[in-house]
């Protein structure tokens, strides 16, 4: 379990590396090809209440996702960890610039005397963020296995698609027991589907 931790650890900075090369334009470009992507994929396009992320380290870029899924006049829900105790909640976004506020480690988060809580059974897509997957659906987070304890809980029939950089992904993610895939990994270059 060790060695697999240092080898996911190993691989969150090796790709650090490489994002951390790209410019500021060339990342920009990859983001919004990803973003284009999203936008025409059909379960996307047909889901009413999208569970999306606000991005954290080495996660591609969400923000720009956000506005556009309001865009089109979808429900937003993002989630709410509580790191002490490893629980979270998803709120309803109205409005990403006031229901938003910086929480543990200034990411953003939403706020909870905001915002109205939605059912985890009422989610029609889930964009699962990570750092590194492969094209089996395995996929390495940020470390805090906040997304394979939400995962489970999601209605089977909710996609749960990741967006990565064709950069992020790797010949094999090493997997532990509690580790959990997903379905779909759209990239600035492909369309992957769990194989």
């Amino acid at each position: 379990m060790e060695e697999i931790q240092k080898t996911k650890a190993d691989i969150r900075k090796e790709i650090a590396a490489v994002i951390g090369k790209l410019s500021v334009d060339e990342l920009a470009e990859k983001t919004s090809l990803i973003e284009n992507r999203l936008f025409d994929f059909a379960n996307f396009l047909e889901a009413k209440i999208a569970l999306l992320y606000i991005d954290n380290q080495n996660e591609v870029k969400s923000a720009g996702i956000i506005r556009r899924t309001f865009d089109q006049n979808k429900i937003v829900v993002l989630p709410l960890v509580k790191t002490d105790t490893k629980k979270f909640k998803l709120f309803k976004i109205d409005d990403f610039a006031k229901d938003v506020k910086p929480g543990q480690n200034g990411i953003l988060q939403p706020d909870p005397g905001k915002c109205r809580t939605v059912p985890i059974d009422c989610i029609d897509i889930a964009i699962i963020p990570g750092v590194a997957f492969d094209e089996k659906g395995g996929r390495i987070g940020s470390g805090d296995g906040f997304y394979d304890r939400l995962i489970p809980h999601l209605p089977v029939t909710t996609r749960k698609v990741a967006l990565a950089l064709d950069y992020q992904i790797i010949p094999q993610v090493p997997i532990e027991s509690h580790d959990k895939h997903v379905d779909i990994i759209i990239t600035d270059k492909r369309i992957i589907y769990k194989i």
